[in-house]
């Protein structure tokens, strides 16, 4: 794991499974996330943020957790994860549709992204983690 541009550590945030945790996420982020990168990446990391961990909180279990990293070569890392193995999918919906976007818009504005199986080395696998990077 990197460090935020070699000058801050890498940040986790645990949160509770409900509707308030994606405002807390985007808190956390703006706080915890690169003062270099931040200006360029933050919008961005807000908005791809607040959907996974509203996906994690509508279809996830716990442990939901949010993790910030920076390396200042790749970008800014997000990780969100949750304790549910279930895989996001990227759905195609109508127009008129209320949600259903959240994986389709981290394809889109991330550079990359990707899905990780979580481990606890207590309890054993569990979980998945969803992460992207902006550049």
């Amino acid at each position: 794991m990197g460090r935020v541009c070699d000058a801050t550590p890498a940040a986790e945030l645990s949160l509770p499974q409900e509707q308030g945790s994606a405002r807390a996420a985007r808190r956390f982020l703006s706080e915890a996330s690169c003062p270099v990168h931040r200006a360029r990446a933050l919008d961005e990391a807000q908005l791809l943020v607040t959907e996974l961990v509203t996906n994690a909180v509508r279809y996830g279990c716990p442990p939901l957790t949010v993790r910030v990293e920076c390396d200042g070569g790749t970008g800014l890392r997000v990780w969100v994860g949750d304790g549910a193995e279930d895989l996001p999918v990227r759905r195609e919906v109508p127009l008129e549709a209320e949600g259903g976007r959240g994986v389709a818009l981290v394809d889109i504005l991330s550079d990359r992204w990707g899905v990780l199986p979580r481990r606890d080395p207590f309890t054993g696998p569990g979980g998945k983690i969803v992460w992207f990077v902006l550049s």
